[in-house]
C-alpha cells in the first residue's frame, strides 16, 4: 500500500521553476507577499527560529519560501516545493501562538507538500494583544481560516493549478485550530489532525488558574514535581499490567482504580510519602473541580494524570487580565470559577472548540483524525473523550460519526509527546518515517480522503535513551491488548461507558 500511495503521489508532482518565485512579490487584495525566496535544493535550510518553540530541522528540498501578511496584522509563511505533490498542508500553532510552526514544515515540505502557517494574528512580542478585539477573534479561528484560502491563492499562481486536496495537522492550539477549520470553516481543509484539541479551553483553563491560586494561597499543601512522580508512579504500578504487558503503561486509566490514602506519610516517615496537607490537596485536585456552590464544573483528572510542570501558562493571564477584564494590573487573587468563566465565554465565545455541528464538513466526504495521550497533563484526556461521545450523540451515532472522524487515545503520551508512552506517529512535530499509512498519521489521513480506507490502527514509535519499542495505538472504542505475545486492537468497553453529558458550564 505505501508503494501505491508514492505511485499515486508522483504521479500528480507538479514542477516549478525558483524564476517564478519573484513573481509572487506584491498584494493581491488583503493578502500581501512581502518576501518570495527561491530556496536552492541540498541547501540544508533553515530559517530563523529563534523566536519560536517550533524548531526548523535542515531542508534539502527546493522550494519557494513565502512571507507576508493578511489584513496587515496575520502573519504567515508559504513554502513551495519545486517538485509538488499537489497537496497543501496547513500548520497549527499553540499556546499563546504569536509564531510559526516551523517544524511541520520541514519535516514535509520535502515530501511534496506545499506548506503553510500563521502566527494567528499577532506576534509573541506583541504585550497584552489580547486586549485587542480584532487580535482575539483572529486567533480564535480567523486567522487559519484567512491564511488557508490566501495560500490557495499564492500556491494556484506558482504552479498554475489549483490545490488537489489539503490538509490541516496541529497539536494542543493548533488542535484547537483544526477543530475550529472543521466546525465553522468546513470548506478550508479535506481532512484536520486535532491532537490533545482542548474542546473546552475556557473550561480547562479555570480549571488550572484556579489550582494554581490555590497553591499559593496555601504553601504548605503545594506539591512539588517529585509529588506528582510518586503519586503517578505508584498508579502506574498498581494499573500497568491490566493490558497483559508490565511496561510502565497505563493502557485504559478508565478502568484503574488507586487509593490515594495509601500515600499517606506514617509517624516518623519523611520520604516518599505526602503529608495530609498535600494528600488534602491532591484529591482536591484529581476530583471533579466545583464551582462556588459546590457544583461539578468538570469529571476531575484521570487516574496517574499529573498538572503540568512549572509555572502557569503565561496565556492564562493573559485570557483573563487582558481579555476578560481588559486591565493588565487585575489581581488574580479575585478570580472567579463562575463568573470570569461566563466574561471569557461571552468576549471570546469562539475560544470554545466543542461545537457538535459538522455536518457541512461531513457532507463533502471530508474527514477528521483526533489523538489524545490519557495522560495529558495540560489538556487532559476527559474533556477529548466528552466531546467525541457529544459528536458521537449529535451525529447519528459512533458508527455514523466514525466514517469521518475517528479519536486515537495514546497510553502513556503527555501533553502532544513525551511520557512513559509511544508519542511518534506522524502527527503534529513528528518525524515521518515514510510515507506508510501503517505508520503515519498524515499520511492514513490522506489515504482516507483520498482512497476512503478508514484507519483502523497506527503503529507508533518511542525512542527514548532507555530503549526505543513500537506499539499500536487504536481507533476508538478499541485499545491494545497483548495477545499470544502480540499487540491487537481489541473492543474496550470502558470506553464506551465514559459518560458524555454535558456539565455545569
Amino acid at each position: 500500500m505505501a508503494a501505491l500511495l508514492s505511485l499515486l503521489a508522483a504521479a500528480s508532482v507538479a514542477t516549478a521553476s525558483p524564476a517564478d518565485c519573484s513573481a509572487l512579490i506584491g498584494a493581491r487584495g488583503d493578502v500581501v507577499v512581502d518576501k518570495a525566496t527561491a530556496v536552492p535544493a541540498n541547501a540544508a535550510f533553515k530559517p530563523d527560529d529563534s523566536r519560536t518553540f517550533y524548531k526548523s530541522v535542515p531542508v534539502s528540498a527546493g522550494f519557494c519560501r513565502v512571507e507576508g501578511r493578511i489584513e496587515g496584522t496575520i502573519g504567515f509563511e508559504l513554502w513551495l516545493p519545486l517538485a509538488w505533490n499537489g497537496r497543501l498542508l496547513g500548520a497549527g500553532v499553540g499556546g499563546d501562538a504569536g509564531v510559526f510552526n516551523y517544524i511541520d514544515m520541514s519535516l514535509r515540505v520535502g515530501q511534496g507538500f506545499a506548506t503553510v502557517t500563521t502566527d494567528a494574528g499577532h506576534k509573541a512580542s506583541d504585550a497584552h494583544w489580547m486586549r485587542n478585539a480584532k487580535a482575539r477573534t483572529d486567533y480564535e479561528h480567523r486567522a487559519v481560516h484567512l491564511t488557508a484560502q490566501g495560500a490557495k491563492a499564492i500556491a494556484a499562481r506558482f504552479y498554475a493549478r489549483p490545490v488537489d486536496r489539503s490538509y490541516f495537522t496541529g497539536c494542543s492550539g493548533g488542535g484547537r485550530q483544526a477543530l475550529k477549520e472543521m466546525q465553522v470553516h468546513p470548506q478550508d481543509y479535506d481532512g484536520v489532525i486535532a491532537g490533545a484539541p482542548g474542546p473546552n479551553m475556557p473550561l480547562q483553563s479555570v480549571r488550572m488558574m484556579w489550582f494554581a491560586l490555590e497553591a499559593q494561597r496555601k504553601p504548605q499543601a503545594a506539591l512539588s514535581d517529585a509529588d506528582w512522580l510518586l503519586y503517578e508512579s505508584r498508579v502506574t504500578a498498581a494499573c500497568d499490567g491490566m493490558d497483559g504487558k508490565v511496561d510502565g503503561i497505563i493502557t485504559d486509566p478508565l478502568q484503574c482504580q488507586f487509593r490515594t490514602a495509601t500515600l499517606l506519610c506514617k509517624p516518623g516517615q519523611g520520604e516518599g510519602c505526602l503529608t495530609a496537607p498535600k494528600l488534602t490537596m491532591l484529591n482536591s485536585i484529581i476530583a471533579p473541580l466545583r464551582d462556588e456552590r459546590g457544583r461539578a464544573m468538570d469529571r476531575g483528572l484521570l487516574s496517574a494524570v499529573r498538572t503540568r510542570p512549572g509555572p502557569p501558562s503565561p496565556l492564562l493571564r493573559a485570557m483573563w487580565a487582558d481579555a476578560a477584564h481588559d486591565d493588565p494590573a487585575w489581581d488574580e487573587l479575585t478570580f472567579s470559577r463562575t463568573g470570569d468563566l461566563a466574561l471569557i465565554n461571552k468576549v471570546m465565545p469562539q475560544l470554545r472548540g466543542d461545537s457538535t455541528s459538522i455536518a457541512p464538513f461531513v457532507a463533502d466526504g471530508r474527514r477528521a483524525i483526533l489523538y489524545q495521550g490519557w495522560q495529558d497533563p495540560s489538556t487532559n484526556a476527559g474533556p477529548t473523550l466528552e466531546y467525541y461521545g457529544a459528536l458521537a450523540r449529535d451525529n447519528g451515532g459512533l458508527g455514523r460519526l466514525a466514517q469521518n472522524v475517528r479519536l486515537f487515545m495514546v497510553p502513556g503520551m503527555y501533553h502532544c509527546r513525551g511520557g512513559p508512552g509511544v508519542d511518534s506517529f506522524g502527527a503534529s512535530g513528528h518525524a515521518p518515517v515514510s510515507e506508510d499509512a501503517s505508520k503515519d498519521m498524515l499520511w492514513a489521513l490522506i489515504r482516507w480522503v483520498e482512497q476512503g480506507i478508514a484507519p483502523e490502527r497506527i503503529e507508533a514509535s518511542k525512542v527514548a535513551d532507555t530503549g526505543s519499542f513500537t506499539r499500536p495505538i487504536c481507533a476508538f472504542p478499541k485499545s491494545a491488548r497483548l495477545r499470544g505475545g502480540e499487540w491487537a486492537c481489541e473492543h474496550d468497553a470502558a470506553l464506551l461507558r465514559w459518560p458524555s453529558a454535558k456539565l455545569t458550564k
